[in-house]
């Protein structure tokens, strides 16, 4: 983990909102770190792939920002770096398999950065950001930069079609740990299904595979 010379900010950034249900001596969660993190984040990124590109235009430098910043992206940097292990959270999301929840590790990692940016200012935030996102660049831009769903929508927008509708088939398992599973058609034909934590997991899932069956 990262030293903090503030070890209560890191607390914070660590501690779900669930976890307040069970402790009331917990009196904040890192809701509001992670608020922070998301606009330091966007920042940071922002600038280095300012300063990296100047031959590309906006709608590159916003795709690429996109794929560098989501959530699959973040979840991988808290799996890396051990995160989820030290998270604070209620016996039932722990239960519910919330240590390795993607979204859920993602906003840690926001949280974690707004702690840092408050601890230790810009500069170290940074150099986190660096080594752990910026370093990515170089493989994100050999990939398709645009997640499934939206290539698969501008495909069938190509082809002059109408653009694809996304049907949840099913909802299951509690709230704090939904199972979907979604349809996704185009002109009524049923292009392929996906499954996912949250509605969007599951769509772009569903994208994916209608990408493949074309």
């Amino acid at each position: 983990m990262i030293d903090f010379v503030n070890k209560e900010l890191l607390e914070i950034a660590l501690t779900h909102k669930s976890c307040l249900n069970e402790h009331p001596s917990i009196k904040e969660s890192n809701e509001r770190l992670e608020f922070l993190g998301d606009a330091v984040l966007e920042f940071v990124i922002t600038e280095a792939l300012y300063k990296s590109f100047p031959d590309k235009q906006e709608g590159y430098l916003t795709a690429l920002r996109s794929n560098l910043v989501n959530t699959q992206n973040l979840a991988e940097i808290a799996k890396k770096i051990g995160i989820g292990e030290f998270i604070h959270l209620s016996k039932g999301e722990e239960d519910g398999g919330g240590r390795e929840n993607p979204s859920l590790l993602a906003d840690t990692v926001e949280a974690i950065i707004g702690a840092l940016y408050l601890d230790q200012g810009i500069g170290k935030v940074e150099e986190f950001i660096k080594e752990n996102l910026v370093a990515e660049i170089p493989n994100k831009v050999l990939k398709p930069l645009k997640d499934p769903k939206s290539r698969f929508q501008e495909y069938i927008q190509a082809k002059g079609l109408p653009a694809p509708k996304y049907k949840v088939l099913k909802e299951t398992g509690p709230d704090h740990n939904r199972d979907f599973v979604i349809q996704v058609k185009v002109q009524d034909k049923v292009m392929g299904e996906g499954t996912g934590k949250s509605k969007g997991q599951a769509e772009q899932e569903a994208a994916k595979k209608a990408l493949s069956f074309l």
